[in-house]
């Protein structure tokens, strides 16, 4: 049987076009992770997520994806939210308007093909925040919206599991948005800890969808 079509991007009323968190006023929480690096990794990440009953959000790059095809279905049989991490993961904010159109529908074009939707979500590379010319180019590849985040985990500096632990359990509150990736082992070590944190705290983790449904 043919594969079910991905959730397509939606338009969220009231939401800026650049989202960095969710209401603040229920105790939801969205733990968003770059999509790259060793799928084993990856496998794991989500393996834990889903035994602790949560769901994630993960913006996956385009090139990944042509090596490991198979995870775009394993994200999304999971539960989770996928989208758009442009193709190459170069600074966008640098690029001119023609290449960084490229990265962005390049990677949406990747998406479609494994699961028949450009994603939910498109988040810039190497940038917490979308220059105007790339918020526009994303609206032209079918995203309404930009996805930002409101906490920096700081993973990708291998800091150690505790201390990705601390600096989210730190900073996170009703309706945060989290960045985190794929492909570090800090990140995998840390999850246990983290999820069970937000579980005593209260905090509940959805995809960045249901964070603002």
């Amino acid at each position: 049987p043919a594969a079910r079509t991905a959730p397509a991007p939606r338009r969220f009323p009231g939401q800026p076009t650049e989202i960095a968190h969710g209401p603040r006023d229920r105790p939801r929480v969205a733990l968003t992770f770059h999509g790259q690096g060793d799928p084993a990794t990856a496998n794991a990440v989500l393996a834990e997520a889903e035994r602790a009953g949560a769901r994630i959000t993960v913006l996956a790059v385009g090139g990944w994806l042509d090596e490991h095809p198979a995870l775009a279905r394993r994200i999304l049989d999971g539960g989770h939210d996928l989208g758009n991490h442009t193709l190459h993961h170069i600074d966008i904010s640098e690029l001119d308007e023609a290449a960084a159109y490229a990265e962005i529908n390049g990677c949406a074009q990747r998406l479609r093909r494994l699961t028949g939707s450009i994603g939910s979500w498109f988040r810039p590379s190497r940038t917490q925040h979308a220059t105007p010319l790339v918020q526009r180019l994303a609206r032209k590849a079918g995203y309404p919206h930009v996805l930002s985040y409101d906490v920096d985990s700081l993973d990708f500096t291998s800091p150690g599991a505790a201390a990705v632990t601390r600096t989210v359990t730190g900073q996170i509150r009703n309706g945060s948005v989290v960045s985190l990736h794929f492909g570090y082992a800090d990140t995998v070590a840390a999850l246990p800890a983290l999820l069970d944190a937000l579980e005593r705290r209260g905090l509940r983790a959805v995809t960045t969808t249901e964070l603002l449904t």
